[in-house]
């Protein structure tokens, strides 16, 4: 099961559908994801490599709060 930010996605679902599991990451974001760095659409998620898994947790990361910062507690 690939993991991405500290989230292991579905191994039987399409890429663009699994990163929808990440909290934060809707289907636009994902496809936009998915085309920036030329990953195979119709790819499952079990195909992904380390080389397509690195620069994908890289590019979600950066651009907007998702699921690691967003269920981060907030100390009082």
């Amino acid at each position: 099961m690939p993991r991405i930010l500290g989230v292991d996605i579905p191994n039987d679902k399409l890429v663009e559908i699994a990163l929808t599991y990440l909290y934060g990451v809707g289907p636009t974001t994902a496809k936009k994801g998915v085309a920036e760095l030329g990953i195979d659409p119709k790819a499952r998620a079990t195909n992904l490599t380390e080389e397509e898994i690195g620069p994908l947790a890289a590019l979600l990361d950066k651009p907007s709060t998702v699921d690691g910062q967003v269920r981060r507690p907030v100390p009082q």
